[in-house]
C-alpha cells in the first residue's frame, strides 16, 4: 500500500525539505534485462504495481518499465518471450534517497515522469515515487518555481528567491523558506561535487565534505558565500605529494563551480581549495588544539564559523568524530570560549541609547542591518552556550531549545528568544527579497520607518532580548560586567 504525503497542517516548506519517505511507496518488482516480459508482467501483477525495475549484476536500476509502456510498447507488438529491455525506458532517472522532496518534484516535472525510484548510497532501489501523490504536496502556485528547480545548477540558485517569495506569499514562516533554501543549497554541493569527482575519477582516500558557518548551521540566506573544508581518511606521509596534489586540483575545480552555481567564493578562503581546511582527522584534532592554544586574531575568526560544521556528503563519521574531540578540547581549554566571547562582544543591536533604530547605512539614508545587528549577537551567543553546555546542535533555535531542556537558559527566555530570532529573520528575508525584486543584491539594510507601528515595537522587544541573553552570555564567559 503507498504512503501518504504529510497532512495540510504541515508547512509546504516543511514537506518539501523533508526526506522523501512520507511519499515513498515501496520498491518496485525488479528483474534482469533479459528477463522475458512475459515474467515481467506477471510479477507486476503479483504486487499490484504499476511499474517494474530492471537491474544490473549489482542491484542497480538501468531501465524501467511502466503500465503506460506495457500499453505503448508491448500489447499487440512484443511477443511474451521478448526480453524486459526491448520495451523498458533507459536509462532511468533516479532520486536520492536523502534528497529533499523539491528535488523529486523537480525531476517528476522536468522529465514529466509518473514514476521515480528512490535509491540508497549503494544506488539500489528502496522505494518508488508515483507523480500524482508527490505532486498533492505542492501548490500550483509553487509549482511553477518548483519547474526551475529542474535546471543547471545556477538556475537552481536563481530560484530560490522567486520560490521563496511565493511561499511567503502563502504564509509559511521564515524559518521554514530558510531551511528550505539551505537544504536546496546543500543539494546543489552535492551535486557539484558529484560533478567533479566524475570529471577527476576516484579520489585516492576517501573523504567528508565539511559546510560551517550559515550553511552547517543551516539558515542560509539568499546569497551565502562559500564555507567548506574536507576532512581527509588518514594516508602515511610518504604519500603526501600524491594524494594532495589530487585533492589541490580537485577542490579548486570543486569551490570553482560552486561559484558558477551562485556561491560567492568566501573572501576569508575559508574552503577547501585552501589547504589550511582540507585535512585529515588527525590534522583536523590538531589544527583545532592549536587554536584553542592560540586565542587570538585568526584563531578566534575561525573558530567561530568552523565550530558550526556539519557534514554535507560522504562518510558522516569522521565529522562526529571531530564534533567529540571539539567538545574535549573546549572542556580542557576553556579560555577559548572565553576568548571567542570577548571578540563577540563587539556584535551589539540595532538599538540607541534612547530606544531608536540604528543608523548602519553609509550615505543620507538611515536603514538598520538586523543581520549584523539582531541575527548575529544571538547566533553568537547562542552558539557559545551550546559548546559550553555541550549540546552537538549547530541550529541556533536546536541550540536555544537544547539549553532550555538542559536547564542553561529559562523555558520563558528561550521562548522569547525563538521568537526574537523568527522576527528578525522575517525582516532580513523580506528585505533580500525585495532587493532581488528591484534588480539589486540581496542585502540586510532595512527601512524601519516603513514598517508598522506594531511590528516597529515588536523589533524593539526582539532586540532587547537579543541584547540582554547575548550580554549576560558573554559577560558568563568573561566575567566583565554591562
Amino acid at each position: 500500500m503507498r504512503q501518504t504525503l504529510p497532512g495540510p497542517m504541515v508547512s509546504p516548506a516543511a514537506a518539501l525539505t523533508g526526506g522523501i519517505a512520507a511519499a515513498m511507496s515501496a520498491a518496485p518488482p525488479a528483474f534482469a534485462p533479459a528477463t522475458p516480459l512475459a515474467q515481467v508482467l506477471a510479477g507486476m501483477a503479483a504486487a499490484r504495481a504499476s511499474a517494474a525495475l530492471a537491474i544490473d549484476d549489482a542491484g542497480r536500476p538501468v531501465g524501467i518499465l511502466t503500465e503506460q509502456d506495457v500499453a505503448r510498447r508491448i500489447a499487440f507488438r512484443l511477443p511474451p518471450e521478448a526480453p524486459l529491455c526491448a520495451a523498458m525506458t533507459a536509462p532511468v532517472t533516479t532520486c536520492a534517497e536523502d534528497a529533499g522532496l523539491w528535488r523529486a518534484v523537480a525531476l517528476l516535472r522536468a522529465g514529466r515522469l509518473r514514476h521515480l525510484p528512490v535509491v540508497g548510497p549503494d544506488g539500489r532501489c528502496i522505494g518508488l515515487l508515483h507523480r500524482a501523490e508527490t505532486l498533492a504536496a505542492v501548490s500550483g502556485r509553487l509549482l511553477l518555481h518548483l519547474d526551475a528547480l529542474g535546471g543547471d545548477d545556477a538556475a537552481v540558485k536563481r530560484a530560490q528567491a522567486g520560490m521563496a517569495t511565493a511561499l511567503l506569499d502563502e504564509g509559511v514562516p521564515a524559518r521554514d523558506l530558510v531551511g528550505l533554501v539551505s537544504g536546496i543549497n546543500l543539494d546543489l554541493h552535492r551535486r557539484v561535487l558529484d560533478r567533479v569527482l566524475a570529471a577527476h575519477g576516484t579520489p585516492p582516500v576517501p573523504f567528508t565534505l565539511l559546510v560551517m558557518g550559515s550553511a552547517g548551521r543551516g539558515e542560509s540566506l539568499l546569497r551565502p558565500d562559500q564555507d567548506n573544508g574536507l576532512i581527509l581518511a588518514d594516508y602515511p606521509d610518504a604519500e603526501h605529494a600524491r594524494i594532495d596534489a589530487w585533492f589541490r586540483s580537485f577542490a579548486m575545480q570543486f569551490n570553482a563551480a560552486l561559484a558558477e552555481a551562485g556561491f560567492p567564493l568566501c573572501p576569508g578562503g575559508i574552503m577547501a581549495m585552501n589547504p589550511l581546511w582540507r585535512k585529515t582527522l588527525p590534522q583536523w584534532r590538531h589544527q583545532f588544539v592549536y587554536w584553542a592554544q592560540r586565542r587570538s586574531g585568526a584563531a578566534l575568526l575561525f573558530s567561530d564559523i568552523a565550530f558550526d560544521f556539519r557534514p554535507a556528503a560522504g562518510d558522516p563519521a569522521p565529522a562526529a568524530a571531530l564534533r567529540a574531540h571539539l567538545g574535549r578540547v573546549l572542556a580542557a581549554s576553556p579560555a577559548l570560549l572565553a576568548a571567542m566571547a570577548a571578540q563577540n562582544q563587539g556584535l551589539t543591536v540595532g538599538l540607541t541609547l534612547w530606544g531608536g533604530f540604528t543608523d548602519d547605512e553609509p550615505g543620507p539614508g538611515t536603514r538598520t542591518d538586523f543581520k549584523l545587528h539582531g541575527l548575529m549577537p544571538l547566533v553568537a551567543a547562542a552558539r557559545l552556550m551550546a559548546l559550553r553546555a555541550g549540546i552537538a546542535a549547530t541550529g541556533t533555535l536546536d541550540r536555544l531549545a537544547g539549553l532550555a531542556q538542559q536547564g542553561a537558559l529559562a523555558a520563558r527566555e528561550a521562548a522569547a528568544l525563538t521568537d526574537a530570532f523568527d522576527l528578525l529573520l522575517d525582516i532580513v528575508l523580506r528585505q533580500q527579497l525585495a532587493d532581488h525584486a528591484a534588480g539589486g543584491q540581496p542585502g540586510n539594510l532595512v527601512d524601519t520607518a516603513a514598517l508598522p507601528k506594531a511590528d516597529r515595537a515588536a523589533l524593539r522587544d526582539a532586540l532587547k532580548a537579543v541584547r540582554s541573553f547575548s550580554r549576560a552570555s558573554f559577560g558568563s564567559f568573561t566575567g566583565q560586567i554591562w
